[in-house]
Formats: C-alpha cells, structure tokens, sequence
C-alpha cells in the first residue's frame, strides 16, 4: 500500500498547476483515453510474446493510466482513487457469490449461470433495458461486434446454427458488391461493415475469437511476406523488378517454408 501511496503523490505532483508537467497538466479525459487504450494493448503484446519483464513494466504503465483517470475525476469532484478501488472490490464481491457469499452460495462452489444473471440485475439498475445495454462504445470494433452478437443471441435473435450465418455473409457479400457497382463510397463502406459484422457472428457460432483469429492472420502474413522479401533480395532484385505471377511464387516458397 505504500507503493500505492507513492504513486499517487507522483500523479498529484505532476499535476500540480504550479509546479507539475505542463504537459500532465494540460490533459482530460478525452485526451488520455488513446494512451490508455495503447498501454492495454501493450500488456496484451507482452503476455503473447511471453516476456515477463516487458509484462511488469507494461502493467505499471497501465496502472498509471488508471491513477491518472482517477486524479482528474478528484480535482473535478467526481471520484478519486480510492472509490475507483472500493467499488470494484464491492462489484467483484458482489459477482461471485460462491467465493463471498452465504454459506449456501459457497457450499455451491462454482459459479455458473450468476455472472450474466447479476450483470442483468446490475445493467436494469442503470435505467437501460435493452438487451445490449453496457456494450461499450470504446471497445475495438471486433470485441464490440462480437458482444453485440452474444448479447442478442441470448435474447433469442440468432441463427439455430452456422449455416444461416453463411446464407448471411453471402447475402452481404452480394449487397457490397451492388454497392461497387454503385460507385457509392459511402455505402460501399457500409455494406463492408455488414460483411464484417457477418463474420464476426459466424467466428462466434464457431466458439472463434475474431480478435485472436485476426491478431494470429496478420502475424503468419508478416512472417510470409518478409521472409518472401529475403528470397528476393538474395536474388539480387526488389518486388517491383517481378510481376505479380512470379510474385505469387516468392510468395507460396514463402509459406510452403514457414507452413
């Protein structure tokens, strides 16, 4: 706790209107909200990458982010650090019944179905009802589409297995492209973000995680192409000397290499 302590008069310090960081001074919200986004991601790159230092330095930085959040609302007089700790002590306690609960509720000893149930209590106390009430605005788009789904599968609306979500995707592949024959740009941007919204339902059905699904893409294309890089250079040429055809070979000794 003394640590804590520490950490919060740097924050209080650095924010200091006389003597502070004109920098740190100078932030909100809004502003520090990117920061924060990034620092998570950066914790999520040190855990798939499997380094403990990085992780140890990673979640202090994330864990500034948090004191920062928490040191605005204070001089605003909205909240400080400690309630931001109290309560979601309290929402934790409050969500696992089987660990902090009756005796009852512990002899049950697991947790099943409560979660969601005390997340529904805990979203109709908030004044929405609908189904996809607290889906974060903030989330990535694929998280946020994903969660989208689940939600309004558990309220019924959803495909009994994947093969409607596959009439789906084509249904929307079919409309993007009446879209590009429009040469409407901005609803060729939306019929995309339905094809998208398609796959993201159909990576659910399949027990997928798109984020995960994408993340692991992205690298194995990576790893492909530079190592297709190599190959040409050792040749003594660049990409632009090839056409596509000889490209796409590169490209398949490439992955037949690396799998």
């Amino acid at each position: 706790m003394l640590e804590i302590q520490k950490l919060l008069e740097v924050m209080r310090r650095l924010r200091h209107p006389q003597d502070g960081c004109p920098w740190d001074v100078e932030q909100d919200f809004a502003t520090i909200a990117p920061y924060t986004i990034e620092e998570a991601y950066e914790v999520a790159d040190a855990i798939e990458r499997d380094n403990m230092d990085d992780l140890h330095d990673e979640l202090g930085d994330l864990l500034f982010q948090v004191v920062f959040h928490a040191r605005v609302a204070e001089e605003a007089g909205l909240f400080d650090f400690e309630d931001v700790a109290k309560g979601i002590s309290a929402k934790m306690i409050r969500r696992h019944p089987h660990v902090f609960g009756s005796a009852a509720e512990r002899a049950h000893g697991k947790q099943g179905g409560s979660w969601e149930q005390i997340k529904e209590m805990e979203r109709s106390d908030s004044g929405d009802e609908s189904a996809l009430a607290g889906v974060a605005r903030g989330l990535p788009a694929l998280k946020r589409a994903e969660k989208l789904g689940k939600r309004a599968s558990r309220a019924g609306f959803d495909w009994p297995d994947r093969k409607g979500v596959h009439e789906k995707i084509q249904e929307e592949l079919d409309e993007l492209e009446e879209a590009v024959g429009s040469r409407d740009a901005e609803h060729m941007e939306e019929e995309f973000g339905d094809v998208l919204f398609a796959v993201v339902n159909l990576a659910r059905h399949l027990n997928i995680d798109p984020e995960k699904a994408l993340t692991g893409a992205n690298y194995k294309f990576e790893r492909r192409f530079r190592d297709m890089e190599i190959d040409i250079a050792d040749s003594g040429k660049r990409l632009k000397d090839f056409n596509l055809e000889m490209l796409d070979k590169f490209w398949r000794a490439a992955k037949k290499r690396l799998g």
